[in-house]
């Protein structure tokens, strides 16, 4: 594990501003926020199966590279395939406890396995998409008659032209992130096959699943029972679609769609599968990870980098980070009891446990 840890760090670039190898042209970026995963399948750096078990195949219709602005595509010229800061990170997980011995089964999953996560996004080039939408919005948002509470609640209507070309960047950011994490994905590949090469004979990586979180979709819903589209705004939450779904791929739709929440450095994570109450209740929507109960700043304060790095590699937990004050940012103790939130969340329907991992190895931004 020690081993593999290195290599993760190694081949998986993480950190702020960090660059990795896959550096694109305009040209090339722009693909990409067309093709999203479909790009990284044409490079060979993901397979048929990855793209079968990704939402949407890994690539959102609409996106549209003209409504995104310069400066984001110079901050995203070196930022496919890297892991970035904050609570980005990735971590090598042993299965602990099944509750679902069908939905494990359809997903490979067996207790003692050894499974990875990967959690990130568009890096730089979401967030510079955000920034100038943010910006324009505050210049239109009162010719809508729009009073805001607070300049960070700014906002545009769906229909505007504002509202569309968002939509349509925004589309393009989660393009790129699907990319980044099919990138991710192949040099996790790589990293196992470095630290088992001569070790193990016979191993293989597949994916279960990629899903999106932080992002709005228009999708159709049930409402005081008809049928409407809507636009469903998943912030701190991920899609939890259930059995039947038709956009789900076949070796899921009977079981519903794989779920993934993360916990935190020191504790568990979850798989968990949508449900048809997450479809009447929460428009196919569940929780996305635990939840903060300290800012990043309390944490930094509170606790020092290099006692967490100590107090993890006592529990066995192989620890990499870019820098010890981004891993104090993300001590345990600045999350909710993950274990608690899956309780409520399964009991109240919106999703349903199949496997819970706990952490061997993590590399943290």
């Amino acid at each position: 594990l020690d081993e593999l840890a290195n290599q993760l760090q190694r081949n998986c670039p993480h950190g702020v501003g960090r660059g990795g190898e896959f550096a694109l042209n305009r040209r090339q970026l722009a693909d990409v926020v067309r093709q999203g995963a479909r790009w990284a399948l044409a490079q060979g750096y993901a397979t048929k199966t990855d793209l079968e078990r990704t939402e949407e195949g890994g690539c959102i219709a609409g996106a549209d590279p003209t409504k995104i602005s310069d400066r984001a595509y110079e901050r995203a010229q070196d930022q496919l395939g890297t892991l970035g800061s904050g609570n980005h990170f990735i971590e090598v997980d042993v299965v602990d406890e099944i509750f679902d011995e069908t939905a494990a089964d359809r997903m490979g999953l067996f207790p003692g396995q050894i499974v990875a996560q990967i959690h990130c996004g568009s890096r730089g080039f979401g967030h510079q998409v955000c920034t100038d939408y943010v910006a324009r919005f505050q210049r239109v948002v009162h010719q809508y008659g729009i009073e805001l509470p607070d300049r960070e609640l700014v906002c545009a209507p769906l229909s505007s032209p504002e509202g569309q070309d968002y939509l349509a960047a925004m589309k393009g950011a989660a393009n790129f992130a699907f990319a980044n994490r099919q990138l991710l994905t192949h040099l996790i590949r790589r990293s196992f096959e470095d630290a088992l090469a001569g070790k193990v004979d016979d191993f293989s990586v597949y994916q279960i699943y990629d899903i999106a979180h932080n992002m709005a979709k228009i999708e159709e819903h049930e409402v005081d029972g008809r049928r409407v589209r809507v636009c469903v705004h998943r912030k701190g939450a991920t899609r939890a679609f259930g059995p039947g779904s038709p956009v789900l791929p076949d070796i899921y739709r009977d079981i519903g769609q794989p779920v993934l929440v993360p916990g935190s450095m020191g504790t568990a994570s979850w798989v968990l599968v949508g449900t048809e109450g997450s479809m009447a209740q929460s428009f196919g929507s569940t929780c996305h990870g635990a939840g903060r109960t300290m800012s990043r700043s309390r944490a930094k304060k509170e606790v020092r980098g290099n006692e967490l790095r100590r107090e993890l590699e006592a529990q066995g937990i192989h620890v990499r980070a870019g820098s010890l004050s981004g891993l104090a940012e993300e001590a345990p103790r600045a999350y909710k009891d993950v274990d608690r939130v899956i309780e409520i969340v399964h009991g109240a329907g919106i999703a349903r446990k199949v496997a819970r991992i706990v952490p061997v190895a993590v590399v943290k931004g």
